[in-house]
């Protein structure tokens, strides 16, 4: 008899997870609200001191190239929900999953442009449709190019880095000095000089998206997709073992290369080793995501763990309005929306904003959920995606 749950029944653990991972995206992420030298390869003024640069330090090693993966991976698991849902319902797939994929990445660019250049829905939109076509490939298939793809990621990087040790280019940190002063003078200007410094800087970063998160994030939508079509979180205790090895494997293999990591991409000056770092970074970053996910569902199967569960889960189910609201959260602190705090916080006082922002979420969130059965842009996707409007009464 199968183990896996009716495709109606929502599956906590992974609203649970998803609701973890929204951590770890906001503490990422507003370092790029609190510092214009964020990923610039420069040091923060405001990071001197040796407690500032332990949270620096912390940041790099724990959270930075990890959480995405974890989302990535919910993604592509809920992807097979999805189908399961459409079978139900007795609609095709394919062109309601193209409307969500659109929906997200109108959202994405809007996310972008006004609020958070960093945005991460308009890469998902699209590499969804790459999932979409995938779908019906066998396990195997997509393990080989899950894998294949942070091979090659990790090993383009490494081979950048290791081009620029051996030219000797160095950087040139008198333009990126300026570049970071001038940004920030636009993100403490005005809501106009904001939205415009977001259009400059998306012309900068695509190449990081198309050459290291996108590409990643695929590999993880894939093992995610593997996960989902096996039922692997429906029922958790049956995978104990499996999620054991993952937890102990994933240490042993992603601690060292998230110091590495770290190491190298916290100390200025060297941007062969930085780039390397990268490189490294992304090519164990998944171990280690996977370690931080197999130790939250073995935790999840404990008393207290299941408390934390009925914490994080409704944070999780509604994951996209609380995405966005934390960036509209930071942008209203940090910009020129509201209190233009960017270059006056360190990494730890960024710390502090991160968890009590999301400490109200998981608060707003649990009230909200009580209440209706969708978060409030999930409703209006929802919508858009099955062309009729939801209802958005609690169930």
């Amino acid at each position: 008899m199968s183990t896996v749950p009716p495709s109606h029944e929502r599956q906590p653990l992974v609203d649970a997870l998803r609701g973890f991972a929204l951590l770890g995206i906001l503490v990422v992420n507003i370092a790029s609200f609190s510092s214009p030298f964020y990923g610039l390869g420069l040091s923060d003024p405001m990071a001197q001191s040796a407690v500032e640069r332990a949270a620096l330090f912390a940041r790099s090693l724990l959270f930075e190239t990890k959480f995405y993966l974890l989302f990535s991976f919910l993604f592509g698991y809920s992807f097979t929900l999805q189908m399961q849902s459409a079978e139900r319902d007795g609609r095709p797939f394919t062109p309601r999953m193209l409307r969500r994929l659109a929906g997200l990445w109108v959202l994405g660019l809007l996310h972008a442009v006004v609020l958070y250049h960093g945005d991460i829905l308009t890469t998902y939109a699209v590499i969804g449709g790459v999932l979409l076509l995938l779908r019906r490939r066998g396990d195997g298939v997509m393990a080989f190019w899950a894998v294949s793809l942070v091979l090659l990621t990790s090993l383009l990087w490494a081979s950048l880095g290791y081009l620029m040790t051996r030219t000797g280019f160095d950087a040139d940190t008198l333009s990126l000095h300026a570049e970071a002063f001038a940004a920030l003078d636009a993100y403490r200007g005005t809501p106009a000089t904001v939205i415009a410094q977001h259009v400059r800087e998306l012309a900068q970063v695509w190449v990081v998206l198309a050459f290291a998160q996108a590409p990643t994030a695929l590999a993880m939508f894939l093992a995610g997709f593997i996960a989902g079509r096996r039922g692997l979180l429906a029922n958790a205790g049956a995978h104990r073992t499996l999620f054991k090895r993952l937890f102990f494997c994933g240490l042993l293999i992603g601690v060292p290369g998230a110091m590495f990591y770290a190491l190298s991409t916290t100390r200025s000056g060297d941007g062969g080793r930085e780039v390397v770092g990268l490189a490294l970074g992304l090519l164990t970053a998944p171990f280690l995501t996977a370690a931080y996910a197999s130790g939250l569902v073995l935790l999840f199967q404990t008393p207290r763990g299941r408390a934390l569960v009925a914490w994080l889960a409704p944070a999780g189910r509604m994951a996209l309005s609380n995405y966005l609201l934390q960036s509209l959260v930071c942008a209203w602190i940090f910009l020129a929306y509201g209190l233009r705090l960017m270059g006056s916080v360190g990494p730890l006082a960024s710390f502090g904003f991160a968890f009590s922002i999301f400490a109200v979420q998981l608060l707003l969130s649990r009230w909200w959920m009580k209440r209706f059965a969708y978060g409030p842009v999930e409703w209006l996707l929802r919508a858009f995606t099955l062309l009729e409007w939801p209802s958005c009464a609690a169930k």
